[in-house]
């Protein structure tokens, strides 16, 4: 008997998985909790176990596949039999004759222009392909939203992401103007990054910006092989110990107050940016806490991070200070945070950083007294 491997689902927001790697082949044993195959998530290369002992076995997804949680993308067989069963049956599908190339497209058309609604994106029909929640769907058609030009992917569109194509004009650029291109098909990282960063475009938000002392705690990073980030997140939370409101996170029923200082730091990793979550960081030691940090370090370059090591913190930490000519920058509030901090290079012995904030959250006089009290950890933590 065969038993179907499905993609599975590894995070509460993950719809599809891309199929990265099989580490066995269809025929081989393969026993309960082994790691049979690699799939890319949102954010992250994760492994598939087994559950069952046997023989995989044919139909295998290919090697690239995009697939819905819950479709196999392999079987386990009881016996070897019915694995070289299985397998032969593939061969012999992947020899057969390739089936007659469809018939060449008719030549595009460019649809003359449509009336512009709301905040001028076009109000064409959405197109029953696209994956959208019923809310989204009657809401952008409320909207005149085109779903199919909001649509970053395969994961269903939710209202918020209508809201936020609704509220500016979106215009696809006109590359046929320009030299000649072709289109590198988006990664899963790039996709939940986009979404994640259209979700977050309708947050209120101001800036306020400060020269911190930074010169003696980079110093004292560089002579005792501390981690910088880890000594920022450490002075970060101690400054949100003393005001709550930047551990707290609007909701339409109210506020909601976090009981732990959860920070992530924005870490650079070949595939984009990922922010892997320092936990509970103003009541654990420096030392735990560097402990930590290079294990989530190390998994971030390999892509190795799970949704529980990326995902529900409370603050948020972005340093470019490693190059020289940043002189500052700000960053987008992601949702589920009130604040995000952005660590410029340093001139001389300060660095501008600047405190991006939901304005439903804090207020002006807020930022500057959190600043204020940042600036005193830092003092604190260089000596």
């Amino acid at each position: 008997m065969k038993h179907p491997i499905a993609m599975p689902a590894l995070s509460d927001t993950m719809s599809n998985g891309r199929l990265v790697k099989w580490l066995k082949a269809a025929g081989d044993p393969i026993r309960h909790g082994e790691v049979i195959a690699e799939i890319e998530t949102d954010k992250a290369i994760m492994d598939v176990e087994a559950f069952r002992d046997g023989f995989l076995s044919g139909p295998l997804a290919p090697v690239d596949a995009e697939l819905p949680v819950g479709q196999a993308i392999g079987y386990t067989a009881d016996t070897a039999a019915e694995a070289a069963d299985g397998a032969a049956r593939e061969a012999m599908t992947q020899n057969s004759e390739a089936p007659p190339a469809p018939a060449p497209a008719p030549p595009a058309t460019v649809p003359a222009p449509a009336p512009a609604g709301a905040a001028g994106v076009q109000p064409l029909p959405p197109s029953p392909g696209t994956r959208a929640s019923p809310y989204a769907r009657r809401l952008a058609q409320d909207l005149g939203v085109d779903l199919t030009q909001t649509a970053s992917g395969a994961a269903p569109l939710h209202a918020a992401e209508v809201l936020a194509a609704a509220s500016r004009p979106v215009a696809a650029p006109d590359l046929a103007a320009g030299p000649p291109y072709h289109i590198e098909r988006n990664t899963s990282f790039r996709e939940a990054t986009a979404r994640a960063m259209i979700a977050s475009a309708g947050t209120p938000t101001f800036r306020v910006t400060a020269a911190l002392p930074l010169g003696s705690l980079i110093a004292k990073a560089r002579a005792e092989g501390r981690s910088l980030s880890v000594l920022l997140a450490r002075a970060c939370a101690l400054s949100i110990a003393e005001h709550p409101l930047f551990n707290a996170v609007y909701t339409p029923q109210g506020i909601a107050h976090r009981e732990r200082i959860d920070i992530a730091i924005a870490v650079d990793s070949p595939d984009g940016l990922i922010t892997p979550v320092l936990r509970d960081v103003a009541r654990r030691s420096p030392l735990a806490l560097l402990g930590d940090w290079r294990v989530l370090l190390e998994k971030a370059r390999t892509r190795r991070l799970t949704p529980a090591e990326y995902s529900g913190a409370t603050f948020y930490l972005s340093d470019l200070g490693v190059f020289p000519a940043v002189y500052s920058f700000e960053s987008i509030v992601p949702q589920g945070a009130a604040a995000l901090l952005s660590v410029a290079a340093l001139q001389g012995q300060q660095a501008l950083c600047t405190l991006n904030c939901d304005h439903r959250v804090v207020f002006g006089g807020d930022a500057a007294r959190f600043l204020e009290t940042l600036a005193k950890h830092i003092a604190a933590l260089a000596t």
